[in-house]
């Protein structure tokens, strides 16, 4: 079990982790042992998170979002294995948290008159400005 919030913890069975040979340089090590840490949260099918969150999960995914539904998330920072999960992990539940967090709702205001008049007047301003600026007629 995974615990995000007070309110929200994951079950077994919504994740499921895979260990993969990591890549880069590492010697012998990154070739014998596989230390990185691919983790699949099976998010759409999840109980613990509403629908509003696992709308704002998958726009906060993006490309680690599946067609099925669940979240992939790789790790292969450290030679540890148990340091991966534990960070992969991690990442998991900062993503979930910020879900939670509702976007506020944007509150359209009118500007003020005096905003109006100011732009209206300087835009007049800008205007002869550039009328005077044409070419000298030849008379």
């Amino acid at each position: 079990m995974l615990r995000i919030t007070d309110a929200i913890a994951l079950q077994d069975w919504e994740l499921s982790e895979q260990f993969v040979r990591a890549s880069g340089p590492g010697g012998q090590n990154v070739n014998k042992v596989s230390t990185a840490v691919e983790l699949r949260f099976e998010a759409e099918r999840s109980p613990a998170l509403t629908g509003p969150v696992k709308n704002r999960l998958k726009r906060l995914a993006g490309r680690r979002w599946t067609k099925e539904g669940a979240m992939v998330l790789y790790c292969d920072e450290t030679r540890s294995q148990q340091r991966n999960r534990d960070l992969v992990r991690e990442r998991l539940a900062d993503l979930i948290r910020k879900a939670l967090v509702a976007p506020k709702r944007r509150i359209a205001t009118k500007p003020t008159r005096g905003s109006v008049q100011r732009r209206i007047t300087a835009k007049k301003q800008r205007s002869t400005l550039k009328t005077t600026r044409g070419k000298i007629g030849e008379d």
